[in-house]
């Protein structure tokens, strides 16, 4: 049986919360970030100036997931693009719906902003998440190339 997920933005006051789960995230991805970084991001989620937002997961008032999304215009459609930049859930709670639950509610929220897409990047070795992506969307095989500057 799934446990009810509540999907809500991350407070200011939920930092501690958060770096556990940050700290997986970037594990998961064998990278390591500046401490300033880190900070930078944070304090992004919670200025209203800026268009980077970060929802969590909650099962019992646990933090036990997070989505970081930003919205960002594109030459190839006339409304804005959502980026689903980093998707993590903590192991202990996988399989509950949380991923899941934090993707229906980027749509929910890109669909409010009035974009007209939500994509995401993972690794092609992502099995475990992929069995999700591949239900909740469509895989279209894009490779992505990038240098470091």
């Amino acid at each position: 049986m799934r446990a009810d997920v509540l999907i809500r933005a991350i407070g200011e006051d939920e930092r501690d919360a958060w770096n556990p789960l940050w700290a997986g995230y970037l594990t998961f991805y064998k990278t390591t970030l500046a401490q300033e970084i880190s900070d930078t991001a944070w304090d992004r989620f919670h200025d209203l100036d800026e268009p980077l937002f970060a929802l969590g997961g909650y099962i019992d008032g646990r933090l036990l997931g997070f989505a970081h999304y930003l919205f960002h215009r594109s030459t190839w459609a006339r409304n804005r693009y959502c980026y689903l930049e980093d998707l993590y859930v903590a192991e202990d709670a996988r399989g509950h719906g949380v991923g899941r639950a934090l993707i229906e509610e980027v749509y929910r929220k890109a669909e409010a902003a009035g974009a007209s897409r939500v994509y995401w990047l993972t690794q092609s070795s992502n099995a475990q998440a992929r069995a999700l992506y591949d239900k909740v969307a469509d895989n279209l095989g894009f490779i992505q190339y990038r240098k470091v500057l």
